[in-house]
């Protein structure tokens, strides 16, 4: 699969995106692999002036909304980091199963790894007025309910909607 065609044009303005596991695979069902993207965005809100404005986590996929100096650079951080650390903890777990897929997934002409975990690129959409910030931000909520998940958003633990509802989240964002 090529790269996406979503770039980040502004990466000073908030973005929503989408980062999607090879074949859809579902590695997020194990609260470990969801630490890891918790950690790795905690991590980024403090060190890269990374804002975190809503997430959700999925089994197999995540979107969120962000902003940072250089959010291209964030996201590719991001990625390679949480991709090694998912790896490393399958590994460690002894996941074959998923590990085979993620090796078969691994594109023929990379040589630098043997593994691939994440789809190329990324879904990015620059928010571009606070209707839009709303709309995504009532998305990336809604995913579980529409799933059939939760009844509500923010009994979804893998999201920000509660911290939109006043009540205490995984990790501390950046509300809009």
């Amino acid at each position: 699969m090529g790269r996406s065609r979503y770039l980040i044009t502004e990466a000073d303005k908030p973005h929503f995106m989408t980062c999607t596991v090879v074949e859809w695979l579902a590695v997020f069902t194990r609260p470990e692999t969801v630490q890891i993207v918790l950690d790795s965005w905690q991590y980024q809100r403090q060190h890269t002036g990374l804002k975190l404005y809503g997430y959700v986590i999925l089994e197999n996929h995540l979107h969120f909304i962000a902003q940072a100096p250089e959010l291209d650079k964030c996201v590719a951080g991001f990625k390679a980091y949480t991709a090694r650390r998912i790896i490393d903890h399958l590994q460690q777990q002894k996941a074959e199963r998923l590990l085979q897929r993620l090796h078969f997934a691994k594109a023929a002409h990379k040589r630098d790894r043997e593994y691939q975990f994440w789809q190329e690129g990324v879904h990015a959409e620059m928010i571009l007025n606070e209707v839009m910030m709303r709309q995504k931000l009532d998305y990336i909520h809604a995913n579980p309910v529409k799933r059939g998940y939760v009844n509500l958003p923010q009994h979804w633990r893998y999201s920000s909607a509660a911290s939109y509802e006043g009540l205490a989240g995984l990790m501390e964002i950046d509300v809009w």
